[in-house]
């Protein structure tokens, strides 16, 4: 009974979490939008080149140290809590510091690296939301450690929700107000300050509430728990800090090497700005691929460790296959739609070439999140790590060769090159620790082929929306309604024809965050066709 009823609560509190992260991901891939309509591609270049210097830390420490503290907690008796978050807390705090220190008094310089001095007041006020990073970990970790998840799935929404309110009004503000562009950039930095003040605070008062470790002081050894802190922390985060790296690169390297190769100071920040509007896509087209990695990992994990009850391949295998189904479908949808999705949502149709092959990074980072995540559960990090420091490199080689090249088609091609080093590295490693076969032959025919469908619905519709329904009415209207149409339309298709393979069974829908519907769809599917054949 108390096994049930331990797993039955680690069931609900991962529910909620995951819950939560889907919020929160797709809060911060729909704030984009707005923003970039608000700031126009200068603007948003503006803010996506300060942003990774803030959000890899913040993932790093909110995400990565909350896991480590958890960890550690987890896996020593009551009496030595209080001295374990004292460690953690102390640890965390000077690195925070140190990074600040970088930060604020090295703006001027990493600001001239970029090639944009201005941008030394947007690292300046983000800054200052490194240093909440410290409590925000060690409150995290130690909820997570009770397995008492609400108050670290509220918080995380708190952050969110603070956060982008902050960035919208406050940029609407400054804009209507004459302001500059840096000026708004600023303002929505500040967001990342304002949200990690509301979940911080939202954390102290459930901790004042509910604290119940040991305070007598208990002898530990500093430096072990500092060692296995950062082990910990970098390889439960390195998969997830993986596109913010690339947009660092992107950061270093884009509009610099777009204005040597000719283009004006101007030209080159809008380029950069347009490449940026691939990143809420992506983000949108992972979310699916997150929610399985909250959702459907951590079993992978404790039914490895269990002899009894469903098998730790099959959750490997469903994780793996449901992941590719919607990445595959999404990336193959983006690229028959994406000239009517980039004027629906940024107003033109600039460089949808490239933002095409921006898109096909969903398939990559969706099977990189799964496969990170499971090699973790096994106890497998050091290798996913280099891998992906190699896929890191050649991101930074592809970028120094394609973009004076091909311009910002040439960053994307490299985002592409670098995550395709990584994954297909991480599946070699895979068949090596567990060689498990993730999909039968069969799975992938049904999917070419309901892609194939799809794709010649879509495509189809598209130049008849486009072109003659929708051809009176004003460029960005007619764009919107053949966008909202044609991605149901092809959705349906595919689902159908997902739904009649049965390559994932309806057993298997339900062990998915809200794939009870999926489930209930593919029998009624199902059930019409075997009365067809009656």
């Amino acid at each position: 009974m108390n096994n049930e009823g331990t797993m039955k609560s680690f069931m609900k509190g991962a529910v909620l979490l995951t819950i939560a992260g889907f919020i929160v991901k797709l809060l911060s891939a729909v704030y984009r939008v707005p923003f970039q309509n608000l700031v126009g591609d200068q603007g948003f270049y503006i803010y996506q080149q300060v942003y990774p210097f803030v959000a890899i830390f913040g993932i790093w420490t909110s995400y990565g140290f909350a896991v480590a503290v958890s960890k550690l907690l987890a896996d020593t008796s009551r009496q030595a809590h209080g001295a374990i978050l004292r460690i953690a807390f102390i640890y965390v705090a000077t690195i925070s510091i140190a990074v600040f220190v970088l930060l604020f008094f090295g703006a001027e310089l990493l600001a001239g690296w970029m090639g944009d001095r201005q941008l030394d007041r947007l690292l300046k006020v983000g800054a200052f939301s490194v240093l909440l990073m410290a409590p925000l970990a060690v409150l995290k970790g130690y909820f997570q450690s009770r397995n008492d998840m609400a108050p670290v799935a509220y918080a995380q929404v708190m952050e969110q929700g603070l956060r982008v309110s902050v960035i919208l009004i406050g940029t609407w503000i400054v804009v209507s107000s004459g302001f500059s562009l840096y000026a708004a950039g600023q303002m929505a930095m500040f967001g990342a300050v304002a949200g990690g003040l509301g979940a911080v605070f939202l954390l102290l008062i459930h901790f004042r509430r509910h604290s119940d470790f040991q305070k007598q002081p208990s002898p530990l050894r500093t430096w072990p728990i500092i060692k296995e802190m950062t082990a910990v922390s970098l390889s439960v985060s390195m998969s997830s800090l993986i596109l913010l790296l690339f947009q660092l690169v992107d950061s270093f390297t884009v509009f610099r090497l777009l204005e040597e190769s000719g283009l004006s100071r101007i030209a080159a920040m809008e380029q950069k700005g347009i490449y940026d509007r691939g990143q809420p896509l992506v983000q949108f087209g992972i979310l699916i691929a997150t929610s399985l990695t909250l959702a459907i990992v951590p079993l992978v994990a404790r039914t490895s460790k269990k002899h009894s009850g469903r098998p730790p391949e099959m959750y490997a295998s469903l994780a793996f296959r449901v992941s590719f189904l919607f990445a595959f479908a999404a990336a193959v949808g983006l690229t028959f739609v994406m000239p009517y999705v980039n004027e629906t949502l940024f107003q033109t149709r600039e460089q949808s070439g490239a933002l095409i092959i921006f898109s096909w990074q969903i398939i990559w980072m969706s099977l990189l999140l799964i496969m990170t995540a499971m090699l973790h559960g096994l106890g497998k990090v050091r290798v996913p790590a280099l891998l992906l420091a190699s896929g890191l490199v050649a991101k930074v080689v592809s970028n120094w060769l394609l973009l004076p090249v091909c311009g910002v088609t040439g960053a994307a091609l490299a985002g592409n090159i670098g995550l395709a080093v990584i994954v297909a590295g991480l599946l070699f490693y895979f068949k090596k620790v567990w060689p498990l076969q993730f999909a039968p032959f069969s799975y992938y025919v049904w999917l070419v082929g309901a892609a194939l469908a799809m794709s010649a619905v879509v495509l189809g519709w598209s130049i008849l929306a486009d072109g003659y329904l929708f051809d009176g009415l004003s460029s960005r209207l007619g764009a919107a309604l053949t966008t909202v149409t044609a991605i149901p339309l092809g959705a349906a298709v595919f689902m159908a024809l997902i739904g009649r393979s049965r390559i994932i069974t309806e057993k298997e829908w339900y062990i998915i965050p809200f794939g009870r519907k999926l489930a209930g769809l593919q029998l009624a599917i199902n059930s019409k066709k075997k009365g067809e054949k009656r």
